[in-house]
């Protein structure tokens, strides 16, 4: 099940095991149950840390085990077979119970702890699903940390009856009893504000705590975030890097052939290799963190949510951006349960259903031709009068013969019926009329929106939301300046953002140079 290369990649991983992790499988009656067997066997022939135990007694329905490390006592488990991309989510899991792997630091730690307990969560994920593994890598990592925090993840494919009595629509998607928390891609940061908000915490009152001055903080870890603060600090300003997630907007990216010299590569090849250049400069990074403000003027203080906080001279902003959404009513409501932003994730559990995409750029038109695959017939709903998309894209969409293409069409309103998506309202903008169709998803293709609402009230911004920029990165506040995606830069390419973040760098060590000359 395991090739040799692989094999011998794991034997570097697991190399710095202290401690034994045990792989308590249950006995099942299920076909798939000798391939689970084998495959953690062959994970267990790599390390002399790692051990299968066959539990005797009570079966199991369904292919499952236990992960039990020096950090966790049955508060990780698996019902299926975690190959495909959840495969890298068994093997972190693994290494999180040794206390192994990438770790938050010790501030966000105490958040994760004070989270009211206890917390019994099972996340239903899809093995083709590329969102999934983040979130239950975040959810197991969190059961590691955590003292009464148990996670499950299954795969939804093996039990389509609860999927139908959950009203599942998307993957993945965080259960908590038989309620839906959280589903779709989410981050660390974002799935330990939903527990806080669904749980509680222990401390309620927010504490500041100062951590550190420094000449620049940059905010936002992508290419242009990165590229900034490696300048920064080559140049020998004491540089702070605080972000959600390093890599940004990339980690959701597949392949990348565009980054000039390198032939190909995949977002989140790329973000660890960011993150690994800016560790390899005396950059002080803040992990999983979010600006609330920016407060001061000559003297800056980058004020965080969790009540944390920077003090600083110079600011570059490179937050990048994120999927942009209609806003308009049964949008929100519905995310996971019949509206969906990604075709390829969730496009399986539309299978010989009815659905919509909105927005007829490339992203559009794409998700439209993958999802034809898939779907009894798909409606494109473009707000233009032509769509504007690349003109082999249109052809081929043109070509498959269960897609209705509709533009001039303003999307007013998304129906459900109490428990998901039924259909689709839009405006007829050449005869003023409204329309409706039936149908039972709902994927939302409109580009990204910039992530500058933090700053929406301090610094001038375009209509769309971008920060307004002159040639050197400059906003319209003085020491505050903005790189990438952000910004109104022309293009937003990982490239160009990298080369940005580099430009913006240079002109704060430069107007640092000429502020502090005699």
């Amino acid at each position: 099940m395991l090739d040799l290369e692989i094999k011998e990649q794991l034997k570097t991983v697991f190399a710095g095991l202290s401690g034994v992790v045990t792989l308590r499988v249950f006995e099942s009656p299920h076909a798939d149950h000798p391939a689970l067997l084998d495959m953690l066997g062959e994970l267990a022939s790599v390390s002399d840390k790692i051990v299968v135990e066959r539990q005797s007694g009570a079966a199991k329905p369904l292919p499952y085990f236990e992960l039990i490390g020096s950090r966790n006592a049955r508060k990780i488990s698996f019902t299926g077979i975690p190959g495909g991309h959840e495969f890298s989510s068994l093997i972190l899991s693994i290494l999180y119970s040794d206390g192994k792997g990438k770790q938050p630091d010790a501030g966000f730690i105490k958040r994760i702890r004070e989270i009211k307990g206890p917390i019994r969560l099972r996340t239903y994920i899809s093995l083709s699903c590329e969102n999934c593994p983040e979130v239950v890598q975040a959810l197991n990592l969190m059961a590691t940390l955590h003292p009464d925090f148990e996670h499950e993840m299954i795969d939804g494919g093996l039990v389509p009856q609860d999927i139908a009595e959950l009203g599942i629509q998307g993957v993945p998607s965080v259960v908590h009893r038989d309620y839906l928390l959280h589903s779709g891609r989410a981050g660390l940061i974002d799935l330990v504000g939903k527990l806080e908000e669904a749980f509680g915490k222990e401390s309620a009152a927010k504490t500041d705590q100062n951590l550190g001055a420094f000449d620049v903080v940059v905010i936002g870890g992508g290419p242009a975030g990165a590229s900034a603060a490696i300048y920064t600090a080559r140049k020998g300003l004491k540089t702070a890097l605080v972000a959600e997630r390093m890599g940004g907007q990339v980690q959701e990216t597949k392949g990348i052939e565009n980054l000039i010299s390198v032939v190909y590569t995949e977002g989140p090849k790329l973000s660890a290799q960011l993150a690994e250049h800016v560790a390899s400069y005396p950059v002080h990074t803040f992990e999983n963190r979010r600006v609330s403000q920016i407060t001061g003027e000559a003297e800056k203080r980058v004020q965080l949510e969790s009540g944390e906080y920077l003090d600083t001279k110079y600011v570059v902003i490179a937050t990048g951006a994120k999927w942009r959404q209609l806003g308009v009513p049964g949008e929100k409501e519905n995310i996971g349960q019949g509206v969906a932003f990604c075709a390829h994730c969730d496009g399986p559990f539309y299978k010989n259903k009815r659905v919509a995409v909105v927005g007829g750029g490339n992203s559009g038109v794409e998700a439209a031709i993958d999802l034809a695959g898939i779907a009894q017939g798909v409606t494109l709903l473009e707000f233009a009068d032509q769509l504007k998309a690349d003109g082999v894209l249109v052809e081929k969409l043109k070509n498959l013969p269960n897609v209705t293409t509709i533009t001039n069409a303003r999307t007013t309103r998304m129906l459900d019926d109490g428990k998901k998506i039924v259909g689709i309202e839009y405006l007829e903008r050449s005869t003023d009329t409204l329309k409706r169709i039936e149908l039972d998803g709902i994927f939302v293709q409109i580009g990204l929106l910039p992530n500058s609402q933090f700053v929406k009230d301090q610094l001038k911004l375009t209509s769309f939301g971008e920060i307004v920029v002159d040639e050197r990165g400059r906003t319209s506040v003085p020491g505050i300046y903005a790189a990438g995606d952000v910004t109104t830069v022309p293009f937003k390419q990982i490239v160009i953002a990298m080369g940005d973040g580099a430009k913006v760098a240079l002109s704060v060590f430069e107007d640092r140079m000429r502020s502090s000359a005699p």
